[in-house]
């Protein structure tokens, strides 16, 4: 539950890289006490102008930068050094002080795995954190989906969030949100967020959905198939996948997924695809550059279901997904298919609704991705779920309401209008199980209900939900 004091939190932060950069402003955004270490002072600059947060310049692996941290009085550890091996060292000196929540990021998969000969209780660490890991399964997760272009479940299944994108002739576009809700009423649904050029939305009733947004809407589950329809989303099979780069994310997907569909992977480089050729037996693996058309179209992606962009160059996925997506829709006379998916790894967290916007269904973001999943585990203790919307700015947060608080004060309608934009509650628990909430909903103490925010809005929630 909400309400708990933050600033008697304290965060050590090893390495400031992406991750570790990311999750300090995160945190401090929050009120936690952040302290980072970090040997590279260009780092060391860049925070120091831009966070509020101790640093100390530094190595993780001494000892005397742990003591200048004060770890003693340290409640969580993160290990994000450029370094497996430091970081699960770094989770070892941390049992030392006692801290009593450690949190390392390793990209080796020998080693914090079901089958590894070290778990993660052997290398004292709560919460293993492998990136790529984390990446590739949901790229998997996102192609096995039938519908739209993306699924959550949340609530214990019984509340499902999907985006989509509205097309010109779809019976949402050109349409306020009020309306909408008003000619399709046989059951509760609410947008939650859209994304317009390169913003995203919490929207109100009188906002416009227009052709091209990109929309988030929550409905129960049992009426997930009935709203798709209604909003006149496309339904697809998808079973034919083509993979661009070989690397870690690119590997792992193709492993994953070449027993259950037609897994095909281009790889740049010739000796790597050739390791790849041995090692996948079930992958059609081709030596080619997958940024030009013609490689693309001797390799098929005509008549591919979803292409997957996870080369280690920004600008190489987002661009090869373009083409790619372009020359699949060419193939269907000049129009989208509908069950086409393009999915790029974006690894600059700028791009990432910019990439969303140009026409790429998906960008999927590592770092973004492997913070979420770490701050997840932080505030464990305050939120039941988080997910991250993909594409959108923003998050699903799932809480228990303190009783007393703001907004067990008012119906959602009489709300202060400074929260607009800002703050959506999209479901509350209820007798009869969870329920999509409107305007005249009055949430109780002790209510668990379901929240989407920008993602740097969590402290406009707690003033909503906490004493």
């Amino acid at each position: 539950m909400f309400g708990r004091n933050n600033k008697r939190e304290r965060v050590l932060i090893l390495g400031l890289g992406g991750v570790g950069y990311y999750l300090a402003k995160r945190l401090q955004h929050e009120e936690y006490a952040v302290t980072a270490i970090e040997p590279d002072p260009a780092g060391i600059r860049y925070a120091d102008e831009n966070l509020d947060i101790q640093l100390i310049r530094g190595g993780a692996m001494d000892i005397g930068c742990w003591r200048e941290a004060a770890a003693e009085k340290i409640s969580t550890v993160i290990a994000v050094t450029d370094n497996d091996a430091i970081n699960m060292m770094a989770a070892q000196i941390a049992e030392k002080f006692n801290i009593p929540n450690k949190i390392a990021r390793i990209r080796s998969l020998q080693f914090g795995m079901k089958d590894s000969i070290l778990s993660s209780e052997d290398l004292k660490v709560d919460l293993l954190i492998h990136p790529e890991e984390l990446v590739a399964q949901e790229i998997v997760r996102l192609i096995k989906l039938r519908d739209a272009t993306e699924v959550i479940d949340i609530a214990q299944e019984q509340v499902q969030l999907f985006a989509a994108r509205i097309t010109d002739d779809s019976p949402f576009a050109n349409r306020k949100l009020r309306d909408i809700s008003v000619d399709f009423n046989e059951f509760d649904f609410r947008v939650v967020a859209v994304t317009r050029g390169i913003s995203t939305i919490i929207p109100s009733g009188n906002m416009e959905i227009l052709p091209h947004d990109q929309v988030f809407v929550m409905v129960g589950s049992a009426y997930l198939q009935a709203l798709m329809e209604a909003a006149g989303i496309p339904r697809g099979n998808r079973q034919r996948v083509m993979v661009l780069g070989g690397g870690l994310v690119g590997r792992r997907v193709a492993d994953l997924l070449q027993k259950s569909v037609e897994v095909k992977l281009i790889e740049m480089d010739e000796e790597r695809a050739e390791e790849l050729s041995h090692s996948l037996p079930h992958v059609e693996v081709l030596h080619g550059d997958g940024s030009s058309s013609d490689v693309l179209t001797l390799a098929g992606v005509k008549d591919v279901d979803t292409f997957i962009a996870a080369t280690g160059e920004n600008e190489t996925n987002i661009m090869s997904s373009l083409l790619a997506k372009n020359m699949i829709i060419q193939q269907h006379g000049g129009q989208n298919g509908g069950t086409e998916k393009t999915i790029a790894l974006v690894n600059k967290e700028d791009y990432l609704v910019l990439a969303a916007t140009i026409g790429l269904d998906i960008a999927l973001n590592r770092k973004i991705m492997a913070a979420n999943a770490i701050l997840k585990h932080i505030r464990r203790n305050e939120l039941i779920s988080v997910a991250h919307m993909h594409g959108f700015d923003a998050e699903v947060v799932e809480l228990s309401t303190a009783p007393g608080s703001v907004i067990t004060k008012k119906p959602l309608s009489k709300l202060d209008p400074a929260y607009l934009g800002k703050i959506l509650v999209g479901a509350v628990l209820t007798a009869d199980g969870w329920k999509v909430a409107v305007g005249d909903t009055q949430i109780k103490g002790n209510d668990r209900v379901i929240v989407i925010c920008h993602s740097m809005q969590l402290n406009e929630v707690r003033k909503l939900f906490a004493v």
